[in-house]
């Protein structure tokens, strides 16, 4: 092995032990913190209204109802 080789390698353990050890600091939420994540300026859909007439268009293209996210044929074939 050569010297370059041998100092990368050492360089990519040392980069991926400092990530792994920068993971296990992360809590879980807390009870009193989720209050906050539950206001609906948090949520992906803010505008309801809107998100019905996307799932009713896709209901009426799909002949399919729910599971927008499940792949599958809009003739009832899995």
């Amino acid at each position: 092995m050569s010297k370059i080789s041998s100092r990368l390698r050492v360089v990519m353990v040392t980069g991926v032990l400092t990530v792994i050890s920068g993971c296990s600091s992360i809590e879980p939420v807390q009870p009193w913190e989720k209050g906050i994540l539950s206001r609906p300026e948090m949520t992906f859909n803010t505008d309801s209204l809107d998100t019905a007439f996307t799932e009713h268009v896709y209901f009426s293209k799909e002949a399919a109802s729910g599971g927008a996210g499940v792949g599958g044929g809009g003739c009832g074939c899995n």
